[in-house]
């Protein structure tokens, strides 16, 4: 007999072996079936990326466990199109949880988030958790809202074709925020260093500022001590500036 416990598929943007991702699955095996299907290496920074140039490899670790040699995005089409039985509809995916925010801008750059994205483009609701911490990661409270989150999300649902970006502040969080995605006060740094051939290369970096205090943001949820769930879509359109320019139709 099929099990009735909610089937969840789980992938990151840190890799198979990350603390981060077996944190999610201590909390989410308590709720429903896993399923992981993950990066076999970090791949922080890929966003929506899809490889197209190169073949991509499965490695199968056991019953339920999977890497590729690939990005989140990679990860979660195979995952839904090749790997997973065709019985095996997964009822939510959840990405993370993250070693770092992923808030405001930076949702764009995050596999974290992009794995949760692509999850919704072919029909599955997504979550994305991140723990805002940039050295020492304890997952415990994480584990905790991971849970909670998900659970309400399976009981009550999501919208189509929506995310939810969900930031954990470090340490015991006051409550939830329901928030919109901030912006960033930032500038980048290049640093140019010389290899041993002596042929210059490059590391990008930036600089943080701060944050646009605007209110209800996911910023601001955050900096606050509480954790900030940000509804996402894969559609970009600018609505306001959609009337704004529409006298250039012809």
């Amino acid at each position: 007999m099929a099990s009735s416990s909610p089937k969840i598929l789980i992938t990151n943007d840190d890799g198979i072996h990350s603390e981060g991702i077996a944190a999610l699955e201590e909390a989410l095996r308590e709720i429903g079936d896993v399923y992981v299907v993950a990066p076999e290496s970090e791949m922080s920074g890929a966003a929506h990326s899809l490889t197209l140039a190169r073949p991509l490899r499965i490695r199968q670790i056991d019953e339920r466990r999977w890497t590729v040699d690939g990005t989140p995005t990679d990860c979660v089409t195979l995952a839904l199109n090749q790997i997973l039985a065709p019985d095996i509809r997964p009822d939510i995916c959840a990405s993370g949880i993250n070693h770092g925010a992923n808030l405001g801008d930076d949702a764009t750059y995050s596999g974290t988030v992009a794995g949760a994205l692509e999850a919704t483009i072919l029909g599955v609701p997504g979550l994305a958790f991140s723990l805002v911490a940039s050295r020492s990661h304890d997952f415990t409270e994480s584990v905790r809202i991971v849970q909670m989150v998900t659970e309400r999300a399976l009981r009550e649902g999501i919208p189509d074709g929506t995310l939810l970006n969900v930031n954990i502040p470090k340490g015991n969080a006051k409550g939830l925020r329901v928030t919109k995605q901030g912006f960033k006060t930032a500038r980048p740094v290049i640093s140019e260093h010389i290899d041993p051939r002596g042929k210059p290369y490059y590391w990008i970096g930036e600089v943080r500022e701060g944050f646009r205090a605007e209110g209800g943001t996911d910023f601001e949820a955050v900096e606050e001590g509480y954790v900030s769930i940000t509804p996402m879509r894969s559609d970009l359109t600018n609505h306001h500036a959609l009337e704004m320019i529409r006298d250039w139709e012809k």
